[in-house]
């Protein structure tokens, strides 16, 4: 597997982050990401980066789980188990709301976090890689992506003046390495 290098810019305080990755970005560096030990609002403006569509996802799980829970009581109490008691309709909407409403809710949370966890890689036996251990304590990593073409004195001298305490390289051998077991 190919190896993959990293500039990482090392920031002590979210403000100067804040500010320093749009002036990163207006340079002509490519921001590959940037990890932080707790979310920093505003942070995926100043990276342009474009708005989630999980609540989409999360309203197809939704209307999903309806059509499932309304179908099946449906099909239940209408064709497949007829149970007429006290001349009540065999076809009661009202007595299905609960349920419909549950599995909705159901259907819809399940199938956001399954996928929140596809599109972040969180799934079990995905070993991701740490930037720098401090990035899960106090310090905020902006990780810039380089190869034998790029120029690092001068990538290097963008993050200092954009804010960085230190900047430090990384070399990941196995990237996103599959462990099973």
């Amino acid at each position: 597997m190919a190896e993959k290098k990293f500039l990482l810019g090392i920031f002590g305080d979210e403000d100067i982050l804040l500010e320093g990755v749009p002036a990163i970005q207006n340079k002509g560096v490519k921001i590959h990401d940037v990890f932080t030990p707790f979310p920093i609002h505003g942070l995926d403006t100043a990276m342009g980066l474009r708005e989630s569509k999980l609540h989409i996802a999360g309203f197809i799980y939704g209307i999903t789980g309806t059509s499932i829970a309304f179908g099946f009581m449906t099909w239940a109490n209408t064709f497949d188990w007829r149970v007429n008691f006290g001349g009540k309709p065999f076809w009661a909407v009202p007595a299905y709301i609960p349920i419909t409403f549950e599995l909705t809710v159901l259907m819809a949370a399940a199938g956001m976090v399954a996928t929140f966890m596809y599109l972040c890689r969180l799934a079990p036996g995905i070993n991701k890689p740490i930037m720098d251990l401090r990035q899960t304590d106090d310090k905020m990593v902006v990780a810039v992506e380089i190869d034998e073409h790029s120029d690092i004195a001068n990538i290097t001298n963008i993050l200092k003046q954009s804010g960085a305490e230190e900047v430090n390289t990384k070399v990941f051998d196995n990237w996103y390495r599959y462990k099973i077991g």
